[in-house]
């Protein structure tokens, strides 16, 4: 009985985090704050992930060419990505100490600042994609095949990159509001959208006309911009601590100022991380369509279970800004420990998966059988590096939280510039390892990056950050 009594218990608490019912997270019991957050922080970027299995689902029916453009694209696309996860961590740092003061009319005026900087960051980006998306996937030395198809695919996603920005950013204010539940909810429905419209508008199902790759792109895009109309709906009802209506909606440049100056070390992080990432691309790409298109293959499903994990991390982020807010170090500092082991059985459980099933699991996408053969090698490989990962993310994200974006900034600069790339161009050329080489200089350069992480947190400066008050 008792058994049972824990399984409701658990279901109880599920249900009150999807339900979105507010909560002080700086009081009460730490662990239940911890999964009232994370639950729909994971399944909102397992939502995120989504998209990416979802396309390339669909278009894997396509062929070799359509895949690996998809993933050329992509390699492009987590620039944007950095840009708007690097400003999101600082919107949440500032709001989460805003909401830990009691003070929600600041919150609101970071909400306001944020919009505005993502509007203009996605139109910056979004016109200069848009006019050479041919040049950047020649850039990357894309196969000729591999350009022709997928250029009208990179025109739309780089170009409408702003419905990046701002679902990024406005579930970045419920993250730091502490109603993670709106910020699932959002995703939740972009992803619907995408997936009703994406075997239509490729395949041309009923009316519809069949338009390939070109399809798969407007899918994804207006899935996103159904998701940002429904999260400005939400933003000026009453449904969460953050509304924007009334005389405290105004834009304060300083805010842009101060939420720019804290997203630098979050956006030069990512910027470090993905960048890396586009440089593996490129490393790959020698050996041919058929072994990058593995290797994307095996990216996207990666981040099914990286992302999730990352939303398990999300939820330090708000947990620090707020008890730091609220004067409560110590609760701050529990929260990430105990996150972290969550994140490390949770991943643990996923690399044996992976490791076991790595053959079905790439099969579902490809029956090429040397995309296959890579696809597997690079599940397999990535995957033993999963544990390091879980520490890494969480370590991150505590910091971020606290407003100190610089020092996971050194970190990634060291792990991935100075270690990763060469161990990757070493291992796959001068080394003759092959593609291999590139997987396993990810797994290794993790595994650094989260005993330094460590290393660093618990020297407790972090606990001493400080961010600019409302104005």
């Amino acid at each position: 009985m008792r058994a049972f009594s824990r399984i409701a218990s658990v279901f109880r608490e599920i249900r009150e985090a999807l339900r979105g019912k507010q909560h002080d997270y700086t009081e009460g019991s730490l662990p239940r704050a911890i999964w009232l957050l994370a639950v729909p922080m994971v399944l909102e970027l397992s939502m995120e992930s989504i998209f990416a299995i979802c396309d390339i689902y669909f278009v894997g029916r396509l062929g070799t060419d359509a895949v690996a453009a998809v993933g050329v694209t992509e390699a492009m696309l987590t620039i944007v990505y950095a840009l708007a996860i690097g400003l999101a961590m600082a919107t949440t740092a500032l709001v989460a100490r805003r909401i830990g003061e009691k003070n929600v009319d600041g919150a609101v005026r970071v909400a306001t600042a944020a919009i505005f900087v993502g509007v203009i960051g996605g139109l910056v980006i979004g016109i200069p994609g848009f006019l050479f998306a041919e040049d950047l996937l020649r850039l990357m030395d894309a196969p000729a095949g591999v350009v022709a198809t997928g250029t009208d695919y990179t025109r739309i996603i780089l170009g409408f990159n702003i419905v990046v920005m701002l679902i990024h950013l406005q579930n970045a204010v419920f993250r730091g509001a502490g109603d993670p539940s709106l910020a699932m909810k959002s995703l939740g429905l972009a992803n619907l959208i995408n997936i009703i419209l994406d075997p239509i508008l490729i395949f041309g199902l009923g009316p519809f006309p069949e338009l390939g790759m070109t399809g798969a792109a407007i899918a994804t895009t207006t899935g996103r911009g159904i998701g940002v109309l429904y999260q400005l709906h939400v933003l000026r009802s009453s449904n969460g601590r953050i509304v924007l209506r009334g005389p405290v909606v105004r834009l304060r440049l300083r805010l842009v100022g101060e939420i720019l100056r804290l997203s630098l070390g979050s956006i030069g992080q990512l910027l470090i991380a993905t960048s890396s990432w586009v440089v593996l691309v490129r490393l790959v790409a020698p050996f041919g369509g058929a072994a990058l298109a593995g290797y994307t293959i095996a990216i996207r499903v990666v981040l099914f279970a990286f992302l999730p994990a990352w939303g398990l991390s999300n939820a330090v982020a708000t947990l620090v800004g707020q008890n730091l807010g609220a004067q409560k170090p110590n609760r701050a500092e529990r929260s990430v420990w105990l996150t972290g082991c969550y994140n490390m059985i949770f991943l643990g459980l996923v690399m044996i998966l992976f490791i076991i099933a790595a053959p079905l699991i790439v099969g579902i996408f490809t029956e090429e059988s040397e995309s296959l053969r890579v696809g597997i090698d690079a599940l397999r490989i990535i995957s033993y590096g999963y544990p390091f990962y879980a520490w890494g993310m969480v370590m991150t994200q505590a910091f971020n939280g606290a407003g100190d974006t610089m020092t996971p900034t050194r970190i990634n600069f060291f792990c991935f510039w100075c270690f990763q790339i060469p161990l990757a161009w070493g291992l796959s050329g001068p080394l003759g390892c092959g593609p291999a080489g590139v997987f396993w200089s990810v797994c290794l350069a993790e595994a650094v990056l989260a005993g330094v992480a460590v290393v660093l947190f618990r020297r407790g400066t972090w606990k001493m950050t400080q961010v600019a008050a409302d104005t």
